[in-house]
């Protein structure tokens, strides 16, 4: 089979959910083929490492230790793929690669412009990547809205892509808005319209339309549409609102997309969404809930802890509970800790918040509420148990109080003389010894795990035996046995923390060991009330 490209793009306003939109796609193709995403964001950022997650939300680790957009946890969760960093395409690292080639000569005295040289290196780059790949499909998603000054050069790449690699081979999804009037309750193509004129300003002609509305589109409306495009009505999907993103892919499967995509593109396609969408079913069906209190303090924007959110809605859905999740400000207090029948701290930097994160440990400590510690989670729980059990009075972690007596929490070695802050800090994929027979080793069914990490600072090797002296477990260690993966509390419901971020590994089909270990110990603790 010749290689197909599907460019997704975005008109009339941002957030509309072009990653969702790319995901669903993949996941309706992903029966039938091999997919690998890309995504192209315009921000001169090298990549989103170093970004305020309020403005920006999470960043999202791979394997190989790329800190990339939120978009990829769309596409993993969704493709059932393990991307690369160089799949997230900014462009930092575009005119950082140009302006490096530019250095080594290897534009031979040219004088480099946008167009063509930077514009022809987005298209070999996208070029590159898919084919190096192996897939069958690359998707392609362009950031932003089509109007955007930061995303024009990489329109114009993908302008040309069809006479790169043939016009057959290319389909071009274009997602716009259709508001409906309040008081009028009327649907208005006018801004899809306009979106798409924007599009041919660019020479680039949508061939599959995804309209978000609150609504199914009425068939005038989509008339209207598809006469703007040049196409079919059969070629406009409603992108309907939902309340759950992972009923998009049956949304668009509905509406024949994976009949749509075999046209467009002359290829075979057989959407099999049996089991997700039994999943998706579950979620609604529930049986039960319990309440989650999620203690951070990126309480601005929900997105700043995406993926924890989405590894607890994987879990609703095979236990067929509903989990209700409260957003506790530690900066602000604990009010509402003692409704939840768990309580998640979360990864983060800084020590705003951190005392309240603390006392959140040592209330589900003392309490047997189930606790689940992630990344600065688990620092949190050690420094708390150092102050309170070890007797460790004033002990805490050097990110904070870089003369405490007892410095339980400690910058690892390797991170000490490093100067930049973006890709520098314990990034990607590590493997961790587990203790046999502890609950880390029954809920990953192994002694050898591995997750993705994203830190600086680990628990202080001075202070290991101290730990264990006083009953705290170091159920998980690093091969070499200096750095704490895992602790665990063995005279306790539900007390695990993590030095990793197994949120970013969960999918619906298969969650995260420790979020399945964390709600059914909620579910046991509900059911003790």
């Amino acid at each position: 089979m010749q290689r197909k490209y599907i460019v997704v793009t975005g008109g009339v306003l941002s957030g509309l959910g072009k990653g969702i939109a790319m995901a669903s796609i993949g996941n309706i193709l992903s029966s039938s083929y091999e997919v690998v995403p890309i995504k192209c964001d315009g921000y001169l950022n090298v990549d989103p490492g170093t970004m305020n997650p309020i403005e920006h939300g999470e960043v999202f680790v791979l394997d190989d230790g790329g800190e990339v957009d939120m978009d990829f946890g769309h596409y993993e969760r969704f493709l059932g793929v393990t991307c690369k960093s160089d799949s997230n395409l900014t462009m930092g690292r575009v005119f950082n690669d140009i302006l490096n080639k530019e250095r080594r000569g290897e534009f031979l005295g040219q004088t480099v412009q946008m167009v063509p040289h930077v514009s022809e290196f987005i298209q070999d780059y996208l070029v590159d990547k898919v084919e190096g790949s192996g897939a069958d499909v690359g998707l392609i998603e362009i950031g932003g809205t089509v109007g955007d000054m930061e995303n024009e050069l990489y329109l114009h790449a993908v302008k040309h892509l069809p006479r790169r690699v043939g016009r057959e081979n290319v389909v071009f999804a274009h997602l716009t808005y259709v508001p409906v009037l309040s008081g009028v309750n009327e649907q208005k193509s006018k801004p899809t319209q306009m979106a798409i004129a924007e599009m041919g300003q660019r020479g680039i002609e949508p061939d599959i339309i995804i309209a978000r509305c609150e609504s199914m589109l009425s068939d005038n409306v989509r008339g209207k549409i598809a006469r703007s495009a040049g196409l079919n009505p059969e070629d406009v999907i409603t992108g309907l609102d939902v309340n759950d993103v992972y009923d998009i892919p049956m949304v668009f499967e509905r509406q024949g997309m994976s009949q749509l995509l075999a046209r467009k593109l002359d290829i075979p396609v057989r959407a099999d969404l049996g089991e997700w969408a039994r999943l998706v079913e579950n979620k609604r069906n529930f049986s039960g809930e319990v309440n989650v209190a999620l203690a951070g303090k990126y309480m601005n924007l929900e997105d700043s802890y995406a993926s924890i959110v989405e590894a607890l809605n994987h879990c609703s859905a095979h236990y067929g509970t509903k989990i209700n999740i409260d957003f506790i400000d530690t900066e602000s207090g604990l009010d509402g800790i003692e409704k939840a029948s768990g309580v998640i701290v979360p990864g983060g930097f800084g020590s705003r918040g951190l005392e309240g994160k603390i006392v959140a440990a040592k209330y589900c400590r003392e309490n047997k509420v189930p606790y689940l510690g992630i990344c600065l989670g688990l620092q949190t729980a050690v420094v708390e148990y150092a102050r309170n059990v070890c007797g460790l009075e004033g002990a805490n972690t050097v990110e904070v109080d870089a003369g405490t007596k007892y410095p339980v929490i400690d910058i690892m070695e390797s991170q000490k003389d490093i100067k930049n802050k973006g890709g520098t800090m314990r990034l990607g994929s590590y493997e961790a010894v587990v203790e046999e027979g502890s609950k880390i080793n029954k809920l990953y069914g192994s002694v050898d795990v591995r997750e993705r990490h994203r830190h600086r600072f680990e628990v202080n090797p001075e202070y290991h035996d101290v730990l264990r002296d006083k009953g705290l477990r170091l159920s998980g260690m690093s091969p070499d046995g200096k750095l704490v993966e895992f602790v665990e509390l063995d005279d306790h419901p539900y007390f695990v923390a993590t030095q990793g971020h197994p949120e970013l590994k969960s999918s619906l089909l298969a969650p995260a060991p420790l979020f399945r270990g964390f709600v059914e110990a909620c579910i046991n603790y509900e059911g003790k009330k």
